[in-house]
């Protein structure tokens, strides 16, 4: 019988100098307290405390390591921030580009030994993660890496509409060149398996093409007839539920009125500007394909107004509510 995690989702703080320890806390702060006891953050301690002040969400934290921690206080896998390099608000330095990656470091084993069920991130900044040497696109990459995954795939998810894309953070011409029909058929296989274990039967998926029209019969490009219509053929052929090439200036208005549960998008901004469009506050990235899982914020680091203590916790707090709900079904 396999143990409970004594948590249920690890947070992780993101980088320092951005909005990620104030949402933090404002999240937390709305918690029962029983979800509270629940929910391990990681990363430094003292950073924590200060949000909490400025925030004014009244927490109070123990380190995690600690024998008998402290009633009512939040768990915190503590990542000390470097005493030598002070990290300041709003700027971008290796010194929060360093953290950060400890901190989603630190998850992923929290996740593997069993102490947590589900990662929540959030935003780091890209820049901060290359100056310290770390040179991933994001949060899925550097989770692939380092769970020595083979793939993964970013599912947006939303109420009203749900994304999940073929390719992500790489130039459109090498997201055309990645769109093959073996990469389709595990993108729908991913997001049909994810929607399946949170109690979907038979998930309605549709495909989005690439090119205008779904190519107009080639007059504006054969992929679609050559790449996406076999992938789907084969889908079909396994009793999967797919619809598709549709038109993307059409699918996911369909899909936002209920026709489909999920939409595949062949590259990032054929997904992301739909799904900010309609649920801008809302939506949630969800790591498909990874022995881990994990949920996350669909913003930024927002370095204009971070430390200031006006950044709305939204956000987090769905994608906090998501990964509750996959812990739920671990």
């Amino acid at each position: 019988m396999n143990k409970t995690p004594p948590y249920d989702i690890a947070i992780t703080m993101g980088d320092p100098a951005g909005i990620g320890p104030e949402i933090i806390c404002r999240a937390v702060a709305k918690m029962t307290a029983k979800e509270q006891s629940r929910c391990l953050l990681i990363g430094d301690i003292n950073t924590f405390a200060d949000a909490s002040v400025l925030t004014n969400s009244q927490l109070e934290f123990c380190d995690v390591g600690s024998v008998d921690g402290q009633a009512g206080a939040i768990a915190v896998a503590n990542i000390p921030a470097p005493a030598d390099q002070p990290i300041a608000a709003g700027q971008i330095s290796a010194a929060a580009g360093d953290m950060a990656f400890r901190c989603v470091k630190e998850a992923v084993r929290q996740v593997q030994t069993k102490q947590a069920s589900v990662i929540v991130t959030a935003p780091l900044n890209k820049a901060a993660l290359h100056a310290a040497g770390h040179l991933y696109d994001g949060h899925t990459g550097m989770l692939a890496a380092l769970t020595k995954a083979e793939s993964s795939f970013m599912l947006l998810a939303s109420e009203k509409l749900s994304t999940l894309h073929v390719s992500t953070h790489v130039a459109l011409k090498e997201a055309i060149a990645r769109m093959t029909p073996q990469r389709i058929i595990a993108t729908v296989l991913a997001g049909h398996a994810h929607l399946r274990k949170l109690g979907l039967d038979e998930p309605n998926i549709a495909v989005a093409g690439l090119n205008p029209h779904c190519g107009e019969g080639g007059i504006f490009g054969s992929e679609d007839e050559e790449i996406i219509v076999p992938a789907v053929t084969e889908l079909q052929s396994q009793g999967l539920k797919v619809t598709g090439p549709i038109s993307a200036d059409t699918v996911f208005y369909r899909a936002s009125q209920g026709e489909f549960d999920l939409v595949i998008a062949q590259y990032h901004d054929q997904g992301h500007i739909p799904m900010k469009l309609i649920a801008f506050e809302t939506t949630v990235n969800v790591s498909l394909g990874l022995p881990v899982q994990r949920t996350s914020v669909d913003h930024g680091t927002a370095f204009d107004i971070a430390w200031k203590g006006i950044a709305d916790a939204t956000n987090l707090g769905e994608a906090i509510a998501y990964a509750r709900r996959l812990a739920s079904h671990t």
